[in-house]
Formats: structure tokens, sequence, C-alpha cells
């Protein structure tokens, strides 16, 4: 009877044992080991489009190089960098290096740029107008409430010859108060958010419209091919990978740089939204 005892208890051992061996697998699994060698979690703050699209896009091409990318959507312009600040999210990708300039020095500077990968033309539009020839005397200009893309916004009118910026000052930093001269005696407006101004587009609240391109994709605008007025290709509003301060080199977010750069997406990224969104040439 003992010795039968004894057999039960050895068994109920062995079950266990095995149990247990399978729990630990089940454990490393989840914590990204393989049989491959060790998957790390990079979580990525991004807006829909084109943002999230492309990293949906390079998501099993960075598995390959060993890093699970998590994306976590964002619809808004503050909380990708609040969150990042937090430590809520490794990294984001949403801005232009203006935004995050300013970001920086309105919060102590905690951000890093860790790589430029794209510029999206921010197009003006409308749809009283055909042609921008045609604005006329009093016409309004709608901008949003997001203060780093005043100087966008000037240098394309400047550009455009419809106003002159005061000599000396910075076209990044701009302001609609550094206008100096003002022939059409265009009207700004800039208290609608950036989420809210395709709307604005559509309700044809403005005679001219100020949309940044990811907003304007997912409307179904095509800034090269709807919009009056966009950035020259010497636009330096590239959008950029960030980290916090210090982790700019981390070796999962450099992986992710180093293929969002790569020929293979780039010419992805230009046949998907037909030349409109610019990949940043890796240096």
């Amino acid at each position: 009877m003992k010795k039968k005892i004894f057999g039960l208890v050895t068994l109920a051992v062995a079950v266990l044992s095995l149990a247990a061996c399978g729990s630990k697998k089940e454990d490393t699994a989840a914590t990204g080991d393989s049989a491959s060698g060790k998957t790390e979690k990079l979580v990525i703050g991004a807006t829909p489009s084109p943002h999230a699209e492309i990293l949906e896009h390079v998501k099993p091409l960075l598995a390959k190089e060993g890093v699970d990318l998590e994306i976590k959507e964002f619809t808004d312009y503050v909380l990708p960098d609040t969150t990042l600040v937090d430590g809520d999210i490794d990294a984001n990708y949403f801005a232009h290096i203006p935004f995050i300039n300013a970001f920086n020095k309105e919060n102590g500077d905690p951000l890093a740029i860790a790589g430029a990968i794209h510029i999206e033309p921010l197009g003006i539009y409308s749809k009283r107008l055909t042609d921008i020839k045609d604005v006329k005397d009093g016409a309004t200009v709608l901008a949003s409430t997001n203060a780093p893309d005043y100087g966008r916004i000037l240098t394309i009118l400047q550009t455009a010859g419809l106003i002159k910026v005061k000599d000396g000052v910075n076209l990044e930093e701009a302001t609609f108060d550094d206008i100096a001269e003002n022939p059409k005696n265009l009207q700004f407006k800039y208290d609608v958010a950036p989420e809210m101004m395709t709307s604005a587009y559509d309700n044809d609240e403005a005679d001219l419209i100020c949309i940044n391109a990811n907003f304007a994709y997912q409307s179904g605008l095509n800034p090269v091919k709807d919009a009056l007025l966009i950035d020259g290709d010497d636009s330096p509003y590239a959008n950029v990978v960030v980290t916090r301060k210090g982790e700019e080199n981390d070796e999962r977010v450099q992986k992710l740089v180093k293929i969002l750069h790569s020929k293979e997406v780039q010419d992805w990224i230009l046949e998907k939204w037909d030349g409109s969104v610019k990949p940043v040439d890796a240096e």
C-alpha cells in the first residue's frame, strides 16, 4: 500500500513539474523570448494617417529584427508628446521638427529627435476659388490653433506673393503679428483645432483654409492635387520619430528608423500617397 501511495505521489510531482515547465514556457513567450533570440517590445504613439499606416507596414519588417512594434493611435497633437514624457509610450511619430522644438521650449526640453522620416505638405484649400490669383480683397484665411504651423503658412503665402513678413524674422517661429505687408487685406483667424480643419473646409467656413496633410488624407484630400498652395520641396518641416531625451539611440528605435529610411519603405510611401508624402533621404 505504501508503495502504491508513493507511486501516486511521484506521478503527481511529475505532472506538476511538466505543468510548471509549460507555464514557464508560456511566460517566456509573453516576455518576448523565442528560439531565435529575445524579442523586445517598442510602444510608439502615432496619428492615424500616414504615420500609423506607415508603422503598420514596417511592423513585420521590424519583427524580423527582433522588435515587436505596438502602435497606439492618437487623434490630436497634444497627447502623443505628453504621453511620451509621462513614460506610457517609448516613442512617437506624428509631428514635424519645429513642433517638437516648440514643445521642448515650453516644457523644459524633455524630448529628442531620433530620425527625420518624411515631409507632408501643408496645404491651403478653398471651395470658393480654383486659382489663387482670384483671391479677393479682405478674404479670410483660416488656420488652426497649432502655433508651430503659423510660420509655415506665412512662408507659403509669402512665396505666393500674398503677404510679406517683416525683415529679420525667423519664418519657422513667425506669427501673424509678423506680417509687414498685406496688400489683399487678408483676414486671419486661428481658433479651430487642427483635427477640425477638414470640417471647416467641408462647411466652407473661409476663403482659404490651411489643413495639415495627415488630417487632409483622412478626409480624402490629396495636398498635391487638391490644394491651391502647398509647401515647397525645400520645406524644413520633416516629420520625425521622437523619444525622451537620452533615449534617441535606443537600439529598438534606431532599428525602426533604419527600416523607415530603407529604399523599399521609401518607395512604398511614395506610391501609397501618390508622391504627396515625401520620404526624407537618410544621411
